[in-house]
């Protein structure tokens, strides 16, 4: 009886082993070879509330945004991913930092250069410069200052490893980004684990931005502080104030004088819950959940805001003071009271669902929605919806609905209505309420045997996209882009 023991026993860890063996041999790498994904995009987008200017004014922008993606298989087990992108944009409404660029349409500023020269010690400038007396600007007018342009960097490093039985996933990774007057250092990780012989997967991650402000301010305070609200020195010597009649005046100052920035950082701390399960073969839902802490800096330095409570005053025609509001205004511009300021912390609460549906082999549904909320007064949900039409074995398409709509802030008011009494202000629309509409088409193509090669890389899909967004605001803005995905022969 020991000896039929011993055997089965001794057979039964043998096939443990050799199973084991085998598993060792033949298990399946996370990713077979190297890939290279290529991203183009292009975004324009027009409207008439710039946050720059008060809540009024062109919004016009433009954006292009190249990316490049490579993903490394470092052994059986563990993934390496390098992330580098580059976003050049021109924005109308950022050039109005300083709307009265001596080179633009608006004429007239002796320094066309928005930097932050608040540290600079020399004494031998006394800040007359060479301007003009007949300075103009307008809020409806691009103007040619170093705030008109920027090109935004960023690299993203990421590295994951996964359990000999593909059942637990961890990452982390490390992120830098940089703009003209921004710049971000993140890090995270996260834990995915998959049970249910794969059908259910739970995961958890987090990050933290630890982000710096260079404060670039509207010109006309920016000025202000540099002479120590003496008008007759710097920007505003020989320039003629007028107030809200049309008539010279003095009495223009930012509200309580003009405080600059101390702390000019801003620190980003989230934490991201997922839950996704497979119903049925046809079926799959999943829920995700966000906590983000914001602390710092969260207004931007650069939006100006006007109070409805004090008087106003401007620097350019008097005639068409009446007519500001109007885009036909070219050559008055209103000087700020004060920039946006906002709370030094916010936290932001999303959560939200998919749930998607294989009907047949030509069509399925993508549906997702989101709620969210926060501190600051704002609801918002988002439901979207897509449906793949698989028009071939290589060629798929993708019409796409979407749906947005949010209410305001408690800090928010429209152009000329906040209260200067008030310890928190902005006229950014983002922050205001509105609904927002989405169309989208796109298509995609995919060749799994990578027939198609370019030098030594395999074609391996090719992505196309193209959305149209509208805001009842008077936002509208257009995307296109493009992915190219290849595989490293």
């Amino acid at each position: 009886m020991k000896n039929f023991i011993l055997i089965i026993c001794t057979l039964f860890l043998g096939h443990i082993y050799a199973q084991n063996e085998e598993n060792t041999l033949y298990k399946k790498r996370v990713l077979e070879t190297a890939e290279v994904d290529f991203l183009s995009s292009y975004y324009s987008q027009e409207g008439k509330n710039a946050s720059v200017t008060g809540g009024i004014g062109t919004e016009e922008l433009t954006d292009l945004t190249s990316t490049i993606v490579v993903t490394i298989p470092v052994n059986d087990d563990d993934v390496l991913t390098i992330d580098f992108g580059l976003s050049a944009y021109t924005s109308a409404s950022s050039s109005n930092g300083n709307p009265f660029d001596v080179s633009g349409a608006s004429g007239g500023y002796y320094d066309d250069d928005d930097d932050d020269d608040d540290d600079d010690d020399d004494d031998d400038d006394d800040g007359s410069g060479a301007q003009i007396n007949n300075v103009t600007g307008s809020p409806w007018v691009s103007s040619t200052g170093a705030s008109k342009s920027d090109v935004w960097t960023s690299v993203n490093v990421d590295y994951s490893h996964s359990s000999d039985d593909r059942n637990t996933i961890w990452n982390t990774g490390l992120s830098f980004a940089q703009e003209y007057d921004y710049v971000s250092f993140g890090f995270g990780g996260g834990l995915t684990k998959l049970f249910n012989k794969k059908n259910t997967t739970v995961g958890i991650s987090t990050k933290i931005y630890l982000d710096t402000w260079k404060p670039i301010y509207p010109t006309e305070l920016d000025a202000f502080e540099d002479v120590n609200g003496n008008q007759n020195q710097g920007f505003f010597e020989g320039i003629t104030i007028l107030n809200q009649a049309g008539n010279t005046s003095t009495n223009w100052s930012p509200i309580n004088g003009f405080e600059l920035i101390n702390n000019k950082g801003r620190n980003t701390y989230s934490v991201s819950f997922s839950f996704s399960q497979i119903l049925t073969e046809n079926s799959q839902f999943s829920f995700f959940m966000d906590l983000v802490k914001q602390q710092g800096w969260l207004g931007n330095p650069l939006q100006r805001v006007y109070f409805g409570d004090i008087e106003n005053y401007y620097i350019g025609e008097a005639s068409s003071i009446p007519n500001y509001t109007s885009p036909t205004n070219t050559d008055v511009f209103h000087l700020a009271d004060d920039i946006e300021r906002l709370p030094s912390n916010r936290l932001k609460i999303p959560l939200g669902f998919r749930f998607n549906y294989y009907l047949n082999e030509v069509f399925s549904l993508r549906t997702y929605y989101r709620h969210y909320f926060d501190d600051w007064g704002i609801k918002s949900n988002t439901a979207s919806l897509e449906i793949p039409i698989k028009l071939s074995d290589k060629f798929t398409a993708y019409p796409s609905f979407r749906y947005y709509d949010q209410t305001e802030s408690d800090y928010f008011a429209p152009y000329d209505q906040n209260l200067s009494t008030s310890p928190y202000y902005t006229s950014d629309y983002d922050l205001s309420k509105f609904n927002a509409i989405q169309l989208g088409f796109g298509f995609s193509y995919t060749d799994i045997f990578t027939k198609t090669k370019i030098w030594k890389l395999g074609l391996k899909s090719v992505d196309f996209r193209f959305n149209n967004y509208k805001r009842n605001t008077g936002l509208n803005a257009n995307f296109v882009g493009l992915g190219l995905k290849f595989v490293v022969d």
